[in-house]
């Protein structure tokens, strides 16, 4: 008599990674914008996303051959909506194109050197300061938003493998905050304020963190977010309002070109010795 078998088991849901990232940003804007207001307006935002998504499709299967997956993209159009304040729409729609198309562009050994909405915000801020400004827009003292930004920014962050960056990153800014409080005299809480802010949910949640353009190593990730924030504090103290944006569009690639040169050196040593 044969033994009936066993169905085995349906497997439980579990949700794509990538899609963890753009669940959180959309998390941000929506929490940021009833809370504050904060966007300039939603078409502006709509129109850097899409022309984002746009020259990624555009870009992947022309370079590529394939469709891209548009997690990225995404991310990139909603950060810039979010980031930049412009009274005009073509702002939005170019810092979105530039941020695509450098990752396109800016490679090296396969790997594009730059986080895309940061190299896209920061070459706006140079090339059309008259025009556009960048988000300066703190949760104020109300801690609710940024206290649910946290908490699902934080188990999203950690299940994606990244929290120790952000979390490098936040307590070296606090403490480079006490460093200038001590040389500028201004009061502690001012210094820290700005990372109660809605950009920086976005700067310690997706730019600093992001796979692309980061280093491999845990530890070399925990220094490159020490360095950027220790760049940002110079840059506050020299009075950079963009502090830090200019800081890891420098400190972030420069990294990368050192684990990237590292990885040539050991394949030709490897070559050698074969």
């Amino acid at each position: 008599m044969t033994t009936p078998a066993v169905p085995a088991p349906r497997p439980s849901f579990r949700l794509d990674n990538r899609y963890l990232a753009p669940i959180l940003v959309t998390l941000v804007l929506v929490i940021g914008q009833v809370s504050f207001g904060f966007l300039e307006s939603w078409s502006r935002t709509f129109l850097a996303i899409a022309t984002a998504i746009l020259v990624e499709v555009v870009l992947g299967r022309l370079l590529f051959g394939k469709w891209p997956h548009l997690a990225s993209s995404y991310i990139s159009g909603i950060s810039i909506g979010m980031l930049i304040r412009s009274p005009e729409f073509w702002p939005y729609a170019l810092c979105a194109a530039i941020s695509i198309t450098s990752k396109y562009v800016l490679r090296v050994d396969g790997r594009h050197l730059w986080n895309p909405s940061n190299f896209g915000i920061v070459a706006m801020l140079v090339l059309a300061s008259h025009v556009v400004a960048g988000l300066s827009v703190q949760w104020g003292n109300n801690l609710l938003p940024m206290a649910v930004v946290w908490l699902f920014g934080s188990v999203i962050i950690h299940r994606l493998g990244r929290f120790h960056i952000t979390l490098t990153y936040v307590l070296s800014f606090l403490a480079f905050s006490l460093l200038r409080a001590a040389v500028t005299g201004h009061p502690w809480p001012a210094e820290v304020a700005p990372i109660t802010g809605p950009m920086y949910q976005l700067y310690i949640f997706f730019m600093i963190t992001d796979p692309k353009t980061t280093v491999r190593d845990k530890r070399a990730q925990c220094l490159v977010a020490f360095l950027v924030a220790a760049v940002e504090a110079g840059l506050r103290l020299l009075e950079f309002v963009h502090a830090p944006y200019y800081a890891l569009f420098a400190v972030g690639p420069a990294a990368n070109l050192v684990e990237i040169l590292r990885d040539r050196r050991a394949r030709a040593s490897g070559t050698k010795a074969a």
